[in-house]
């Protein structure tokens, strides 16, 4: 009797323990899942406040997100005093960011409607001293930059503003945004060169996207074609080099048309001021589609 006293003593005293041992161990565990917790969300948050570096330098207005990616890998950009060429390097708000000696600093966002004359470079700044798209905005205090190229000889409109992401979303290869341009060329554009031109032109770097092509006027005396065409990429002298691998020399050169952007009452060297609602519904048309869908499906 006294041995069956002492055995129930026993399993009670290490039944008391296990319920300790137990209650301790779930402590621990509530405990740990609650750190776990709050590390996740401390991450999340972190993820959330950080950005990449070039998308941060676009939106600053100093340059496009492709250029401020040029200026990353040639060693222009340090984060708190350390160059950074590691495209995708992510950045957090209180980190210290430099564009070439410059610190960052956030702009208001400016966007204009410029009619670019003949004979200007669509550049901040030309080693030759030659005019640049610049030169026409020399009261604008925000650190402007032309969002696409037209060629020296080309003009007509040319989108300019500090704001890199929607400059991103405008010249990004992905939307294909129609660009409407009235070409004078030398000579008489036949129904097959039209085709031709529609159906897409072989350049050295790859067969051009279908474009909409109509031969406007043909002057006999002269013998000068006046032709619209619309693309929808933006490749350099893309418009030139495709009448020059049909044959035609390309006399004149002007880009009346962006989307749903005309140079209207604008004179070359003038510019205007998007409105609000052209801002927005810019950014709609850059990011809904693929805008080339439109025509090749017809």
């Amino acid at each position: 009797m006294c041995f069956f006293l002492k055995i129930c003593g026993i399993c009670q005293i290490r039944s008391h323990f296990i319920k300790k041992e137990s209650n301790f161990f779930i402590q621990i565990m509530s405990i740990s899942c609650i750190s776990y917790e709050r590390s996740l969300i401390y991450k999340y948050e972190v993820k959330k406040m950080s950005e990449r570096l070039q998308k941060v330098i676009a939106r600053s207005g100093i340059a496009s997100r492709r250029k401020a990616e040029e200026l990353m890998l040639n060693g222009k950009v340090t984060v708190n005093g350390q160059v950074i060429r590691t495209l995708g390097y992510k950045v957090k708000p209180s980190d210290a960011i430099e564009v070439e000696g410059i610190p960052l600093t956030q702009e208001e966002k400016v966007y204009f409607l410029f009619y670019k004359p003949a004979g200007v470079i669509t550049s901040a700044s030309d080693d030759k001293g030659r005019k640049t798209v610049l030169d026409f905005f020399p009261h604008v205090k925000e650190r402007i930059f032309p969002i696409g190229r037209l060629d020296y000889q080309t003009s007509g409109l040319l989108l300019m503003t500090n704001d890199g992401e929607l400059a991103n979303l405008i010249t990004h290869p992905r939307y294909g945004i129609d660009k409407s341009y009235i070409v004078k060329i030398k000579g008489y554009l036949t129904k097959e060169q039209v085709k031709q031109l529609q159906r897409g032109i072989m350049l050295e770097d790859g067969k051009t996207l279908p474009a909409r092509v109509k031969v406007k006027s043909y002057d006999r005396k002269r013998n000068t074609s006046i032709v619209h065409i619309v693309i929808w990429e933006g490749r350099n002298r893309q418009v030139r080099r495709m009448f020059e691998a049909i044959g035609f020399r390309v006399e004149k050169l002007k880009r009346e048309q962006l989307s749903f952007l005309t140079l209207g009452y604008l004179n070359p060297g003038e510019y205007r001021v998007l409105t609000a609602h052209e801002i927005k519904q810019l950014r709609v048309v850059a990011t809904t589609k693929d805008h080339r869908l439109d025509y090749m499906q017809k």
